[in-house]
């Protein structure tokens, strides 16, 4: 994408609320990982904030932030320290920057077909329905309202040109409910960040426990996916390369003064489309919250202050909006099965299986005239 044809920037509702599409996904993750381990929430709060903006700037469009998914799933599940988390952020970071240089992911796009990273879109829809099934059940009260709000504002805009805030309102009503139900948190200043140096021991278990699991889904969801779905939505063609090259320097700069592994995310961009984001100032607005978050509301109790349901309808539009681009596929079963052995197994062994049925379809496919010719002799 030519330094012309980028986007200017633009600072109204629709952006604003668009910068919110995504918070369904990051802050029950932050949240999670920052009960279960010794990770300082504030400071991934801060270094998310901190390249929000600079993303919001450098693309001009609004390429989403994650914490990596895989990463902090097995946290979550193994309640792995700071060291080992810190590891692998700087051996991803190191992996992706080398990754963003020469011509590697040109030769990854052209030996890995369209259908499987479709099928990981559509895996990332149906896992993110999923997660939504936590919050209903926790809060089903406030999910409900979530939905009518949003398919509110979906009639509403479609009939009568009114700007999509659903996602502003939405998170005001949780915060509302919340602060209702449990009081208003406290405010207190964020401390100045302090280097966190992992031992020689935590690389070798990190690389084993964290990075294996994550290379993959980052290729596919982070970097291939979101780069596919900024063509769909965007009609702009982000290089593959560009993604993994600003995941790499996030990881390198942030991870070793308490920050979180992160990425770009098919996911995310499709919720804060879905929500109004049009142009990087969405980012910036999404970062000026993180960063106002991270510097004067520390406590854990302030992510926990919004009322989880409508967590739940924000993470089920995403799930529609990803699973509609999803289906522009060239091969219907290859995606499918991808989508359903991510949801029942793990990214890693739907895209293993993935490539292997799209390679057995492409060599029976080539075969078959041939076979054809040989039966008329």
């Amino acid at each position: 994408m030519s330094q012309t044809a980028l986007p200017p920037l633009r600072f109204n509702l629709s952006e604003l609320s668009g910068s919110l599409g995504d918070f369904g996904t990051i802050v029950p993750l932050i949240l999670a990982v920052a009960l279960v381990s010794d990770v300082n929430a504030r400071y991934v709060l801060l270094f998310f904030g901190i390249w929000f903006i600079i993303t919001g700037l450098i693309y001009r469009l609004p390429i989403p932030l994650e914490p990596m998914k895989a990463v902090a799933v097995i946290v979550i599940a193994g309640s792995i320290g700071s060291g080992e988390i810190a590891a692998a952020g700087l051996i991803l970071g190191v992996i992706f920057l080398v990754l963003g240089y020469g011509r590697f992911f040109g030769i990854i796009e052209k030996w890995v077909p369209q259908s499987v990273v479709r099928g990981i879109q559509l895996g990332l829809a149906l896992l993110l329905f999923r997660a939504s099934l936590g919050f209903i059940i926790q809060d089903s009260g406030f999910f409900l309202l979530g939905i009518a709000i949003i398919a509110c504002f979906s009639l509403a805009t479609r009939f009568r040109s009114i700007p999509d805030l659903s996602a502003i309102v939405v998170i005001g009503a949780g915060l509302i409910g919340g602060i209702a139900l449990y009081g208003m948190p406290p405010v207190s200043l964020i401390p100045a960040p302090q280097l966190v140096i992992p031992l020689p021991s935590d690389f070798s278990s990190a690389f084993a426990t964290l990075v294996l699991p994550q290379v993959v889904l980052t290729i596919t969801n982070a970097v291939l996916a979101t780069s596919l779905l900024t063509k769909d939505l965007f009609s702009h063609d982000v290089p593959p390369k560009r993604f993994s090259t600003t995941i790499g320097l996030m990881n390198l700069t942030s991870v070793p003064f308490g920050g979180f592994p992160m990425c770009h995310g098919a996911g995310g961009l499709a919720g804060q489309y879905r929500y109004g984001a049009r142009t990087g100032g969405a980012n910036i607005y999404a970062g000026i919250i993180f960063i106002i978050l991270a510097l004067f509301f520390t406590s854990p109790q302030v992510l926990s202050i919004i009322a989880v349901g409508v967590l739940g309808a924000l993470l089920v539009f995403v799930g529609i909006e990803m699973g509609r681009h999803s289906l522009k596929t060239d091969s219907l079963v290859i995606t499918v099965i991808i989508a359903v052995l991510a949801l029942v197994s793990s990214m890693t062994i739907a895209f293993i299986v993935g490539m292997v049925v799209a390679c057995g379809m492409a060599r029976w496919k080539r075969a078959g005239p041939d076979q054809a010719g040989s039966n008329q002799k």
